[in-house]
């Protein structure tokens, strides 16, 4: 059975599969903000959309990251790098892409063991 999360009409927030959370890309609500508020918001709704599965960051598989610019690495990295629980940091990639509205600074998509 797939169970499905704020199914919309073009995309879904999650889903759920044989034990597998799969998250759509998770973009900031304030888009004004700078890179680090930008990359706590993504990840707050990272945690609240895993806790919704019944799981956590730190039974995350992989974590893809894409940020509008490379020159916010570091300041992502540094949110990051609190954000996640030692011993738990998942495989990942971080790649520039020009997302899809201009004030957003990052996106990321997760994958997570329920």
């Amino acid at each position: 059975m797939i169970q499905r999360f704020d199914v919309g009409r073009r995309m879904s927030e999650m889903a759920v599969h044989n034990g597998v959370a799969y998250l759509a890309g998770q973009v900031a609500e304030d888009a004004s903000a700078d890179i680090a508020g930008q990359t706590r918001q993504v990840l707050a709704a990272v945690d609240a959309l895993l806790a919704r599965a019944g799981t956590d960051k730190t039974r995350i598989l992989r974590a893809q990251i894409y940020l509008a610019d490379l020159a916010d690495f570091d300041a992502m990295n540094a949110v990051w790098e609190a954000w996640v629980v030692e011993g738990h940091t998942p495989p990942r990639a971080t790649v520039q892409a020009a997302l899809a509205k201009p004030g957003w600074k990052i996106e990321v998509v997760v994958t997570a063991a329920v």
